[in-house]
């Protein structure tokens, strides 16, 4: 069982512990909003509101470190720091603050380990990022940050945002996810038309599954660092394949390591131009990441969300299945299997909303709807198989 090696490995896939320590703490404004929403702490207007959100790359980034010592390619981290902001930003545009947005980081790295060339690559990345987004009309605000060498704690390095916004009530999407809604699914995975490659999909969750069931052991004898030295070593680095073995999608070759490595993808542009042309129809985004497409039960107000037509699986969740022998089940609630937004919407704004996002080149389709029911879960279908999950 997935949880089972996850305990082995000093993580967890539900965050249970988390989840328990947080119980009874406030939710803020709005309960079923994506993000925490606060009042106007900054301007003191009722009118208003502040969204602040933080967030890490996750054990991506010893996966990274291992790449990068393989190969000597340093632009492997430019992904990092893109991983690790956009689990930030995604979050505040699902509740609909899509610009205006100040950023600051925190980066702790193992001095012995990782040197400053590493160090420069992530914070410089900002600036190459930030100009793509404000030509969607996506505004980003450094705010400096802090840079630690903190070697006693960090075996190699950890890569973290902070990002806050002010937002007009007015022009806030809190989830309303009720029966009559259509489900439309985002690919993950493809080559958005402000991107410059193909992306696996694999964003930033279950990474310590995927790097340790896919990585052949030759990494635990080379690479100690990259894990913690009271792991169980039966599930370490378990699996067979080489982070530079080729496999062909679509006609192209990539490695094993970039297509685990593909840093995860924004929907900002996206998601702003829905919230401009499409508003009205729009009744949720929910960004599917840790829960992976079960990370809608926390926001639903009534009825099933029901899961009936889900995108292909890309291959880079087939070549992790494979390796790892997780079942459908788990695999569906760890990965966003392809499609990490989804949008609940009026069936009359299925036709623009998908026309919208196969316009910035993402593959899009109609995955499910809501139905009414005494019961709020979640409902998989796949390969003839129902998962529920409630």
């Amino acid at each position: 069982m997935i949880d089972d090696r996850y305990a082995k490995r000093g993580v967890s896939s539900g965050k249970e512990e988390v989840h328990a320590a947080i119980q009874g703490l406030s939710q803020g404004l709005f309960p079923k909003a994506f993000c925490k929403i606060l009042p106007d702490v900054a301007g003191g207007s009722e009118a208003h509101c502040n969204i602040m959100h933080a967030d890490t790359a996750g054990t991506k980034t010893s996966l990274a470190y291992v790449y990068w010592k393989e190969t000597g390619d340093l632009s492997v981290w430019d992904g990092i720091a893109q991983d690790a902001l956009v689990m930030n930003l995604d979050d505040m545009a699902c509740v609909g603050c899509t610009t205006g947005i100040t950023i600051s980081s925190t980066i702790g790295r193992n001095k012995h380990l990782i040197p400053g060339e590493v160090i420069s690559r992530i914070i410089r990345w900002l600036e190459g990022f930030r100009e793509t987004m404000s030509g969607y009309g996506v505004e980003l605000y450094p705010a400096g940050g802090e840079t630690a060498d903190v070697g006693d704690i960090v075996r190699t390095m950890d890569v973290g945002y902070c990002t806050f916004a002010r937002l007009a009530r007015k022009d806030l999407l809190v989830n309303d996810i009720r029966p009559g809604q259509v489900i439309i699914g985002l690919a993950s995975y493809g080559q958005a038309t402000y991107e410059t490659t193909y992306n696996s999909g694999i964003g930033s969750n279950g990474l310590t599954s995927a790097r340790h069931d896919v990585l052949s052991g030759m990494y635990r004898e080379k690479y100690p660092e990259s894990f913690a030295p009271e792991t169980d070593p039966d599930v370490v680095y378990s699996g067979q394949r080489k982070l530079t073995e080729q496999i062909t999608i679509d006609g192209q070759s990539f490695s094993v390591g970039q297509l685990l490595l593909s840093p995860t993808r924004t929907y900002l542009p996206v998601i702003s131009h829905l919230l401009t042309h499409a508003r009205s129809g729009i009744h949720g985004l929910i960004h599917a990441t840790g829960g992976g497409q079960t990370k809608v039960s926390k926001f639903i107000t009534s009825g099933t969300v029901v899961k009936n037509n889900l995108m292909p699986v890309p291959p880079v969740f087939q070549m992790i299945r494979n390796e790892s022998g997780t079942d459908w089940r788990e695999m569906f609630q760890v990965f966003n299997m392809g499609q990490r937004l989804e949008i609940y919407a009026d069936p009359s704004a299925a036709d623009e909303i998908l026309a919208i996002a196969r316009s910035f080149g993402i593959a899009a389709r109609i995955i499910g709807e809501v139905i009414p029911s005494e019961v709020i879960g979640v409902d998989i279908h796949h390969e003839g198989q129902i998962y529920h999950y409630r």
